[in-house]
């Protein structure tokens, strides 16, 4: 018979984790959250943008650390480079861009949906006063 463990075995709560998250987040995801986070409010980056940022990873990556973390952090402001709404989450995005501010391009009447998509050549924020201290 094997062994099974024991729910009480579990690993320890690590201090250092970052608050509201169950577990350590891997070092990567951290770093990506951490990029989220410095984007300032009416402002976005691609995920490609932010895997640039850190030097490691590419857009896919960074997309999958949004989807299984983002949550605790202002994920609307990572965004697909063609400026679409995320799919599935496109009207509470919508509520964070028209609460911040956010340029957005209105959907003309073809458009499915008749969502508007991120206006990404005034969205798009490059890292700006931050760009000296990113890691």
């Amino acid at each position: 018979m094997s062994e099974q463990s024991n729910p009480d075995d579990a690993r320890p709560e690590d201090p250092d984790a970052r608050p509201g998250y169950p577990d350590a987040l891997p070092e990567y995801a951290e770093r990506v959250l951490g990029v989220a986070e410095l984007i300032p409010p009416g402002r976005v980056m691609t995920y490609g943008d932010v895997a640039e940022w850190l030097e490691e990873g590419g857009p896919r990556q960074v997309g999958r650390v949004m989807a299984l973390y983002g949550g605790a952090v202002p994920w609307w402001r990572v965004v697909r480079a063609d400026g679409a709404l995320l799919p599935g989450h496109e009207l509470r995005a919508l509520g964070h861009y028209r609460d911040e501010g956010t340029p957005l391009k209105e959907a003309s009447r073809a458009a499915e949906g008749h969502l508007p998509r991120l206006d990404m050549r005034r969205a798009r924020w490059d890292g700006g006063e931050h760009a000296d201290g990113h890691t």
